[in-house]
């Protein structure tokens, strides 16, 4: 995540690799050219007009988060429930701060807000100044799948501390990074991860970036929430 935040778009891994480490994931692709969601083994582009569609397996990542996803937690959400809601929710049902989750819930939103990363050119700028004036899309009672991470703050800069979500429609269509969500009816599932494995690309750019600024933290916030 640092990487990212210091201009670092381009990777070295494809998607049909990083399909050989899990099932379940999230990211984005080489030049910054949409979200990626990995839901059911199957890699997902979602663009920044609000349109998804499947993966290339030969396109690369230059960050991306996978897991294989097996469900430890279960539970249903039957009541509307917002996204502070649903986090403190979250909370009560985790045994510890100190472990990464992958949360996936699926059923039906009266909302999703979401923005979606635009495609870059060289020289590319850094990812606090891409994210200014993104335009936000909102999904109304829609059907599909919020999949993403919660990870302890002793990671920052390895990945998003916090949550880091996006979003698919069921019919794999629409979809995007999101910013609020509010669910109608859903199923919530969480995995408990405690084995981390990191690859860091070989290349010039990750070799010569400034990957611990000390204003770290609100780079990460300014990018992952910014409306």
């Amino acid at each position: 995540m640092s990487a990212l935040l210091d201009g670092v778009y381009d990777g070295e891994m494809t998607i049909g690799e990083l399909l050989t480490h899990g099932d379940f994931g999230l990211g984005t692709f080489d030049a910054l050219d949409g979200e990626l969601l990995v839901v059911d083994g199957e890699a997902h582009q979602l663009h920044a007009d609000g349109a998804a569609q499947r993966a290339d397996p030969a396109t690369r990542t230059p960050f991306a988060v996978i897991t294989t996803f097996v469900p430890h937690i279960t539970r249903a959400v039957t009541a509307p429930t917002t996204a502070a809601e649903f986090a403190t929710l979250l909370s009560t049902l985790v045994p510890s701060q100190n472990y990464l989750y992958a949360v996936r819930v699926s059923g039906r939103f009266e909302l999703v807000r979401t923005r979606t990363v635009v495609r870059q050119t060289r020289p590319y700028r850094p990812l606090v100044e891409v994210t200014k004036g993104e335009p936000v899309r909102e999904l109304r009672d829609v059907t599909g799948v919020l999949a993403g991470f919660r990870t302890p703050l002793y990671e920052r800069g390895i990945g998003v501390p916090g949550g880091h979500v996006h979003f698919v429609d069921d019919a794999r269509r629409r979809g995007g990074h999101v910013l609020d969500a509010v669910i109608e009816r859903a199923t919530l599932e969480v995995c408990v991860g405690s084995d981390l494995h990191l690859a860091l690309p070989m290349t010039p750019e990750f070799a010569h970036a400034h990957l611990d600024p000390i204003d770290l933290e609100r780079q990460i916030a300014e990018t992952e929430r910014h409306t």
